[in-house]
């Protein structure tokens, strides 16, 4: 459990002084602040738990102070100090969001009473929000949008991993968000509040990439004019995301796998190794299975960066979330864009269902961008998606793009579609779809009985 950081605001240093060794003495973190001013740029900072503070003060005093804090949306445990008697005064504190309240003069058992007071509730408050953010039924979880039993799975699986500082490895298709899931995974762990350091192992030049991960010192090589820390070092009590590791060259597979089996690190030309703190979490495009088969990945590295996997599901494996995602993007893109787009005619929506989106996620985000660009009303139409989008289910585009150049045998195939999209037009009326065929009806019953139409 992480100590808490306390932040103290009081326009009197001696009070600061004095709060401070109590506070220090019990274990805490301790920030102090003039006044509430600089207490509030303190605390916008986002690593205070707990802010002490008066309630009068020359430069924006308690009240303003929490004032401050709901204009911000800042949801922030704070005690605040008033003088003994003036009761009226911390109640009205209390109704403006404060948790609770010490009387000046304090005495030293009442200030950590109430710290451990608020600690205890702290405590309680984020493990109710962990709790509840398990119950993954609305759909949105660490910024994936997704309330699928494959997605649902997902999200368990990061949930229990999280707080651990085994290594992961994410698997899947190209746009599936590998790297939204190695940030959900950095957020919900103890280190969330340290960097999160990504890194696209397939766009760092060969020659510089030991150099990028390690580091260097000054003159070990003719460009390094000064020490330089690497990509680990910066992840330093943090997180660090490997994504495309099977592009690393085996001579960095190497010096990963001690790093990960020794957890530290000599940047190149130095002679001394580093002790480093830093949870890796990496991802492939490739099967590193076959790759290590083909001699293309180290086994042993393979095996200590596959702890714990998370395979990510194809967008056409789940498609029950692709209304979700759409709604997520149009609102996105109305935001970005400045547009009013309501949403996605049910034809649109049908094209959008039975395609396999090849790139998942990231082509559904573009195809939704371009619609809402392209929409005319509030509303994406068919017209508005992409081509490709609109060919995968168009029957006579695929008629054509065959090799068939029989005219009976095209004939009688381009009859079967324009019957099918009869019925389908009619809603299954036969009579009415027999008049926008032009022909009989008894015609109509005979030609679906030979195509073994429903």
């Amino acid at each position: 459990m992480k100590t808490m950081h306390i932040l103290i605001i009081d326009d009197e240093e001696n009070i600061r002084h004095m709060l401070s060794l109590i506070l220090k003495k019990e274990g805490y973190k301790v920030t102090t602040a003039e006044n509430g001013e600089v207490g509030l740029k303190r605390v916008e900072k986002g690593d205070i738990d707990i802010a002490i503070c008066d309630v009068r003060m020359p430069k924006l005093g308690g009240m303003e102070f929490l004032d401050a804090l709901s204009k911000r949306k800042i949801d922030l445990t704070v005690i605040v100090m008033s003088a003994f008697g003036n009761r009226e005064v911390a109640i009205e504190a209390i109704k403006k969001g404060a948790y609770d309240y010490i009387d000046k003069p304090f005495k030293k058992d009442e200030v950590v009473l109430a710290v451990i007071k608020a600690e205890e509730r702290l405590h309680l408050k984020r493990e109710n929000l962990r709790l509840k953010s398990v119950h993954i039924d609305g759909g949105d979880f660490e910024g994936i949008i997704g309330k699928s039993e494959k997605m649902k799975a997902v999200f368990t699986t990061i949930s229990k991993v999280a707080p651990y500082h085994s290594t992961v490895l994410i698997s899947g298709e190209s746009g599936t968000g590998k790297e939204l899931v190695a940030q959900a995974v950095h957020h919900r762990s103890p280190r969330s509040k340290e960097k999160f350091i990504p890194v696209n192992c397939a766009a760092i030049p060969a020659n510089l990439i030991e150099s990028e991960f390690f580091g260097h010192m000054k003159g070990a090589f003719t460009d390094a004019h000064s020490d330089k820390k690497g990509l680990i070092e910066i992840a330093d009590k943090g997180t660090l995301f490997l994504d495309e590791i099977g592009e690393l060259p085996m001579n960095l597979q190497v010096k990963l796998l001690r790093f990960l089996q020794e957890g530290e690190i000599r940047p190149v030309g130095a002679n001394i190794a580093k002790k480093v703190d830093v949870r890796v979490v990496a991802a492939s495009l490739k099967d590193l299975n076959e790759e290590v088969k083909d001699g293309n990945f180290r086994e042993d590295l393979f095996y200590r960066l596959n702890v714990i996997q998370i395979k990510l599901p194809p967008l056409r494996s789940r498609s029950d979330d692709i209304p979700m995602l759409i709604e997520h993007f149009v609102k996105v893109q109305n935001q970005r864009l400045g547009t009013s787009v309501k949403g996605i005619s049910p034809s649109a929506m049908k094209l959008m269902m039975r395609y396999a989106w090849p790139g998942n996620i990231r082509e559904l985000q573009n195809a939704i961008e371009r619609g809402v660009v392209l929409a005319s009303e509030d509303v994406i139409e068919d017209s508005g998606l992409p081509d490709r989008l609109r060919a995968a289910f168009n029957p006579l585009s695929k008629l054509l793009d065959g090799d068939e150049l029989s005219i009976k045998k095209m004939s009688a195939q381009l009859e079967r579609i324009l019957i099918e999209r009869a019925l389908e037009k009619t809603g299954g009326n036969r009579t009415a779809a027999s008049k926008l065929l032009e022909i009989s009806h008894r015609a109509l019953l005979y030609k679906i009985k030979n195509y073994h139409l429903k």
